[in-house]
């Protein structure tokens, strides 16, 4: 297996005060890198970074804290998890980076994601 913890990610009315909260009670830092959307909260080396986004309404039955996994092969990845029992709910990118929302047999939402790669459909 090849997958890693690239981060943890909490969903959010109000991002910035819950990051800047958790950063300074882990004693890291925090990057607005998503324009007030998503912030990154750093942590000891070793351990996963946090994730705080911007969600205009959470929805009843929806996890708010989800699993970010990278992976080096994130096609790959994905396929093996979906042959596992899970299920794709959507694909997404930004330039550079892009990431698959997958559910797990309970339907607990969590992503694979990478640098950039070839778009790949998964059934």
């Amino acid at each position: 297996m090849s997958l890693t913890i690239g981060m943890v990610t909490f969903d959010s009315a109000d991002p910035a005060p819950l990051a800047q909260w958790w950063a300074d009670v882990l004693g890291g830092g925090v990057d607005d890198d998503g324009g007030g959307w998503f912030f990154l909260v750093g942590t000891a080396e070793g351990l996963p970074n946090l994730g705080f986004q911007r969600v205009e309404d959470p929805t009843p039955g929806k996890n708010r804290v989800h699993l970010d996994l990278g992976a080096d092969d994130r096609a790959a990845e994905v396929a093996r998890l979906v042959h596992a029992g899970a299920a794709v709910v959507g694909e997404h990118s930004i330039p550079g980076y892009r990431w698959t929302v997958l559910a797990d047999p309970q339907g607990n939402q969590f992503c694979v994601g990478a640098e950039d790669d070839a778009v790949t459909t998964f059934s």
